[in-house]
C-alpha cells in the first residue's frame, strides 16, 4: 500500500466516490458506533455499515466537490460469467420463508419483515480486489441513482479492507446543520404498473417506524412527513417513497453524542428490516442463510467541517470479498406483509436484481 506524509499524518491508499463528491487517502479508521464522537469533531469521513451491526468510518485526506460520477473517465470492467450467479435462497426456499413470515404476522409477532437473498458469482481480483470505480462508472451510466457510490479501501495487516459499489436510490440519513431527514422506500412495481394496497401498507408502517426512530434525537414536536407515498420512477422499476424530517435536539446538534445516538437509534434502516424492528431482525436471522454485509446497511459520508452528511440505505449494492479467489455479491429482497403473495414477492426480488446483475455481468466492457 502506498503511504505518504500529509499535514503530519500518515495517509494510506483508498478512494470513495459519491454523487457530487470524491475522496482519497485514508488517514484513519474507527468503529463509528464505539467512537461516534469523532464523527462530529472534524474531517470528512467515508462510512460503511454492515446490516449485522458493525459501522466503520474512514477519515479521508483529500476531498473534491462538484463532480458527477457519470462524468468520470471510462474504465474497463471485467464482470463475471452471467451463468455463474448463485442464490442463497432458491425460489422454493424463499416462498416457504414468505409463508412462515405470514404465519408470524397472523400470530401477532410482527407486522412486516424484509426477506432477502444474496446472489454471488466468482470474480478473481487478488488481495485488493477488482476496480470498484470501473463498476461504479458502469452503474452510473446504465442505472443512474441519486445515492450511487463506490468505496475501495485496500486491506491492511489488521483489517480486510472494504469494497462496495452501490446504485442506491434510497436515503437513510441526511444531515444539514440541525436538520435531519430519512426517505424510506417501500412498495415496488414494474414501470407503468400501479401500486397495490399492500405496497401502501408497507410504506405506512415503515414511515411510522422511521418517525419513531428519529424522534429520539429530535426536538420535541419537530418531526414532520413532507412527502408521503410519493411515486418515483427509476430505471427498470418504480417505488413508493416517503420523507421524514426533524430538527436535532440541542444536545444532539453536532455534539459528541450526535452520531452515536443517531446510528444506534436508527440502524439498521427500518425499510430493510421491518416492524417492529427487534422482532423483524429475529425473524430475518431465522430465515436468511447468508449475511447481508453492506447490503441493507449504510453507505455514505459525513463532513463534520461543513456539518453535513449523506448516508444511503445499501440497496442495489454489490460487494466483493477475497474468499476462494474472490466473490462478487449482490442482495435483493422484498417486504413481506399479511397481504403478500409468495410468488409475487419472489418476482419482485427478480425485478430488482435483473437490470443491475446484467450490467455487472456483461463481460469486458468500456462504457
Amino acid at each position: 500500500m502506498v503511504r505518504v506524509e500529509e499535514s503530519g499524518a500518515t495517509v494510506a491508499a483508498g478512494a470513495a466516490s459519491f454523487e457530487g463528491v470524491q475522496a482519497r487517502g485514508v488517514v484513519e479508521r474507527i468503529d463509528a458506533l464505539q467512537e461516534g464522537h469523532r464523527l462530529a469533531e472534524g474531517g470528512f469521513w467515508v462510512v460503511v455499515g454492515a446490516f449485522e451491526g458493525r459501522v466503520e468510518a474512514w477519515r479521508m485526506a483529500d476531498v473534491q466537490w462538484g463532480k458527477s460520477r457519470r462524468d468520470a473517465a471510462p474504465r474497463t470492467w471485467q464482470g463475471p460469467d452471467p451463468a455463474s450467479w448463485r442464490t442463497s435462497l432458491s425460489r422454493d426456499q424463499y416462498m416457504a420463508g414468505v409463508r412462515r413470515i405470514r404465519q408470524d404476522i397472523r400470530d401477532g409477532d410482527v407486522y412486516q419483515v424484509n426477506l432477502c437473498r444474496v446472489l454471488s458469482a466468482p470474480l478473481p481480483g487478488g488481495d485488493r480486489g477488482p476496480d470498484a470505480a470501473a463498476l461504479g462508472h458502469r452503474l452510473a451510466q446504465g442505472n443512474p441513482a441519486r445515492y450511487g457510490a463506490s468505496v475501495e479501501i485496500p486491506p491492511t495487516a489488521d483489517h480486510p479492507g472494504m469494497w462496495v459499489v452501490s446504485a442506491s436510490p434510497e436515503l437513510y440519513l441526511s444531515v444539514d446543520g440541525a436538520t435531519v431527514e430519512s426517505s424510506p422506500i417501500k412498495g415496488t412495481a414494474a414501470p407503468g404498473e400501479d401500486m397495490l394496497p399492500k405496497d401502501e401498507a408497507e410504506n405506512v408502517m415503515i414511515t411510522d417506524l422511521v418517525r419513531n426512530d428519529i424522534s429520539h434525537v429530535a426536538e420535541p414536536g419537530s418531526v414532520t412527513v413532507p412527502e408521503f407515498l410519493g411515486v418515483h420512477d427509476l430505471p427498470g422499476l418504480r417505488h413508493l417513497q416517503s420523507t421524514v424530517r426533524a430538527t436535532l435536539a440541542s444536545d444532539h446538534d453536532w455534539t459528541d453524542r450526535m452520531w452515536g445516538a443517531l446510528l444506534s437509534g436508527t440502524f439498521p434502516p427500518g425499510s430493510v428490516s421491518g416492524a417492529p424492528k427487534a422482532a423483524a431482525l429475529r425473524i430475518i436471522a431465522r430465515e436468511e442463510t447468508s449475511a447481508r454485509g453492506p447490503y441493507c446497511g449504510a453507505i455514505g459520508w459525513i463532513d463534520a467541517d461543513r456539518r453535513r452528511a449523506e448516508l444511503a440505505v445499501g440497496i442495489r449494492t454489490f460487494w466483493w470479498e477475497a474468499d476462494a479467489g474472490g466473490t462478487l455479491r449482490f442482495g435483493t429482497g422484498a417486504g413481506i406483509t399479511w397481504g403478500s403473495d409468495a410468488a409475487a414477492e419472489w418476482a419482485e426480488t427478480e425485478l430488482k436484481a435483473k437490470r443491475l446483475i446484467a450490467l455487472a455481468s456483461a463481460g469486458t466492457m468500456t462504457p
